[in-house]
Order: structure tokens, then sequence, then C-alpha cells
């Protein structure tokens, strides 16, 4: 599938209706927009799946197996961001990786409906893996090495770089500008974020010169679905240009020495496929350290959703931040113990 089948309009974020008004009935009517013009229609049967950044349903269809349904967060990606993506993915189907990718109807990928944006994929079964087997991580490796050989093809123009402005500095910056941490811990707060910020650039440092290309950026076990037949890499919505480590280290379990066993088995099967740099292993608590500081400032910026304090009861608590606190302080000696080494 090529670029020139997408619509790449930039969709006029600013007047996007919040997630409160995506009624079923709305959902049910949206998905019969797209599908009824190529033959097929659900049949009223709807489930909504755990999904906070957008909202994911399982539709039922009068003929053939339900389908899933994605439905953009409203404001986080333009049109062209989000067809990028898209477009990134087909790519990985064609070459036989097994990607879940947005359907073609009607001539893209990317539809509207009442000022919301979605798409639309089949539906993957699957199991989580089994992690702690080498043989597991081993053919992971493998099907990573894969989609990674073809993200260095060519960059992302569209979607932004995870890197120490993106995940450190902006973040850290909301939060304390928006008045999220408790004036009681912010003088903390802002001590340890500085310290630990400081480390990663001095990963950062020690690993060079280090090049990002286009990746899953979210490769964790729950967006890893297992068969028989193997592994299918699924949600792809964090894709971002970063270094290639950033797809490895979050499938490592906590553990220093467990973690050097498994990422020698990942990268057994890895470098099948891709060359992997390894200055990378530098920034592995680096990344680390950058995702708590993002995932903070994630759950501030969608606050005012109302899915997000019934969700996160705990977030922006005193006892949150004094964690966090101690956190960050851990992560500041992690990065100085030097890089994690595949055994």
């Amino acid at each position: 599938m090529n670029s020139n089948h997408f619509d790449t309009s930039p969709a006029p974020l600013d007047s996007a209706p919040p997630f409160a008004d995506l009624t079923p009935e709305r959902v049910l009517d949206a998905l019969d927009s797209v599908l009824m013009p190529v033959g097929e229609r659900t049949d009223g049967g709807m489930l909504a799946l755990n999904s906070y950044e957008n909202r994911v349903y399982q539709l039922g269809m009068e003929e053939g197996p339900p389908l899933i349904a994605k439905f953009y967060r409203p404001r986080r990606w333009t049109d062209n961001a989000i067809l990028e993506e898209h477009a990134f993915v087909s790519t990985l189907v064609e070459r036989e990786i097994p990607a879940v990718g947005a359907r073609v109807l009607n001539g893209t990928t990317l539809h509207t409906f009442e000022g919301y944006r979605f798409s639309i994929f089949e539906r993957r079964g699957g199991r989580a893996p089994d992690i702690d087997r080498p043989d597991t991580l081993e053919w992971l490796g493998r099907f990573i090495g894969r989609i990674h050989a073809v993200g260095q093809i060519a960059p992302y123009v569209e979607r932004p770089s995870l890197d120490i402005q993106t995940f450190g500095y902006e973040p850290r910056e909301f939060l304390l500008t928006h008045g999220f941490v408790p004036d009681d811990v912010r003088e903390a707060y802002e001590a340890v974020v500085k310290m630990a910020l400081e480390g990663v650039e001095r990963c950062y440092e020690r690993a060079g010169d280090i090049r990002s290309i286009r990746l899953h950026g979210d490769c964790h076990p729950s967006n890893v679905l297992w068969t028989d037949a193997g592994p299918h890499f699924v949600d792809f919505d964090d894709s971002r240009m970063a270094p290639a480590i950033q797809d490895l280290w979050l499938l490592l379990p906590g553990e220093r020495a467990e973690a050097s066993r498994a990422l020698g088995d990942l990268l057994a099967g890895y470098e099948d496929f891709c060359d992997f740099e390894p200055r990378e292993l530098h920034l592995v608590e680096a990344l680390r350290t950058l995702r708590l500081i993002h995932y903070a400032a994630w759950l501030a910026r969608r606050w005012d959703d109302p899915a997000f304090p019934a969700a996160f009861p705990w977030f922006n608590t005193q006892r949150y931040w004094e964690d966090r606190i101690l956190e960050l302080r851990e992560q500041v000696g992690a990065m100085e113990e030097g890089p994690l080494w595949p055994v």
C-alpha cells in the first residue's frame, strides 16, 4: 500500500469533540458509515477494550468475525502523523512481518465521523508472550530486528523523536508550570528531576552519536500477542523515531542479572536480521528514566478526561509524588552503574 492512497489533509484538531460525546450509538453509526459502502455492516454488538489513550472497541459483524475500531484522542496526532504510522505498519505487513495494520476502506485507513477520527483493524487473538523462555525472547528478537531493518530505510517526517527534550525536559516543565507537583514536595522533585536529567545527558554522552530509526516505540509484552505460530505486534500508536534499544529494553525483567541474560537472548535473534550498536546499551537506564518522567506528565495532560481520575485515583496525591522522588533517586544511581551487557 503506497502513501498516495491516503488523504493527508490535516485535521482541525482544536475543534475536535471530546470523548465524553462518543456514545455507543455514535460509534456504531461511525463504523456503518465506512463499512456499509463496502457491503459490510455491524450487528449492534460492541465491547469497550482496555485503552486510555484512545477509545478502542470490538464490534460484532452481521457476517464474519468481529472488527476492532480505534477512535483517536483529539489534539494528539495530526492526520499526517497517523497516516505516516499506518504507512509504516503497512510496509511491515507487505514484508510478511506480523504486525496488525489498519484496513484500507473507501481508499483510506483514516476515517472521520462528526469530528471523530478512527481506523478499523482486524481482530487478532493471542496471549501474552512467556518472556521467561529464552526461545520466546529469541523469536521476539528476530521479528523486532526485521521491524527495525524496515524502520531504518527512511525516517518519519511527521512524527516526533523520543529524546531528552520530548520525554524529559518538556514533560518536566509541564508538570512544574501547571501546578501538579504539591508545594511541600516541589523543591525535592525539582532537585531530583534535575539530577535525573543530568544523568540522562551523561548516558547519551557515553553512548555517543546514536542513530534514531522508526520503531514500535512501546514494545512491552502487552503489545505483543502470542499464538502457536509466534508473535504479532499490535498498537503502533506510539511509534516514533528512537534508538533501536527502545524496543528491546521494555521486554527485559527488572533484576540486572536476569535482564542481562534476557538481553542476550533477544539480541541472538535480533542480529539475524539487523545489526545492533552496542553503545546503545548505555541508554537502557536513561530511557527508563525518561519514561518515568514522561508517564507522570502523560497522566497530567489527560487529567481533564473523566476516565483518568476514575482509573488513576492515586495520581497527584502526596504519596504519588513522594514515590516518584524515590523512584528517580534510584534511577540516578542506576544510570551510574554502567551499561547492561548481554550474557
